[in-house]
């Protein structure tokens, strides 16, 4: 991003390298793309609350990071967006239609897995986001069931029991679960167990 441009979107006070890996984010270079959202999610990873009054740009980036077409940048703001939810929920709202669409995305798994692990954490923020959430969670337990992905997902399922979503939704989504936790084997058959005896309260 030259100095004229970066001026025009962010005015004339100091540039900070937050700004730039913004601009960058939404830029029409692939490789500065992933860059930039690789480093801005390393630095959400480390302290959310680090990014201060930069947080509603970083986070308006991500969601618009959605829409690439390549899978890494994608995968990044999936993550990125994860951790922005937990300082302000609010500010990832925007973010259901890109993580829907990355959540079917057929070509790559590690998309699928963090799309998922957003969804489960913005469902688990209040009862009516568990609500807008849930059905998405339950077409894809029911369409990645076994695939190598799946035990990735387990994780976003435990979060998300573990959170606000009310009891029938987490009462059913245990009950997707139980015949792994019943007759799976290995760690998908501890995990679905962990998360329905968070459920039934045991």
């Amino acid at each position: 991003m030259t100095e004229k441009t970066a001026t025009a979107r962010f005015g004339a006070g100091k540039i900070t390298m937050v700004d730039r890996l913004i601009d960058e984010v939404s830029g029409p270079v692939r490789r500065a793309r992933q860059e930039a959202s690789h480093t801005l999610t390393s630095m959400l990873a480390d302290d959310p609350n680090a990014l201060g009054d930069k947080l509603p740009a970083v986070a308006e980036a991500m969601v618009d990071a959605l829409f690439r077409p390549e899978a890494q940048t994608r995968w990044e703001a999936l993550d990125a967006l994860r951790y922005i939810a937990d300082v302000d929920p609010t500010l990832v709202e925007d973010s259901y239609e890109g993580a829907e669409a990355s959540l079917f995305d057929e070509n790559n798994s590690r998309v699928r897995v963090s799309a998922f692990c957003l969804i489960a954490r913005m469902g688990s923020k209040s009862p009516d986001a568990a609500e807008k959430a849930w059905p998405l969670l339950d077409e894809a337990i029911q369409c990645y069931h076994g695939d190598l992905g799946y035990r990735d997902m387990l994780a976003g399922m435990l979060e998300f029991v573990q959170g606000e979503a009310s009891d029938e939704i987490k009462s059913a989504l245990a009950e997707r679960i139980r015949f792994d936790a019943e007759n799976g084997r290995g760690f998908v058959k501890d995990r679905s167990a962990e998360i329905i005896a968070i459920v039934d309260g045991k």
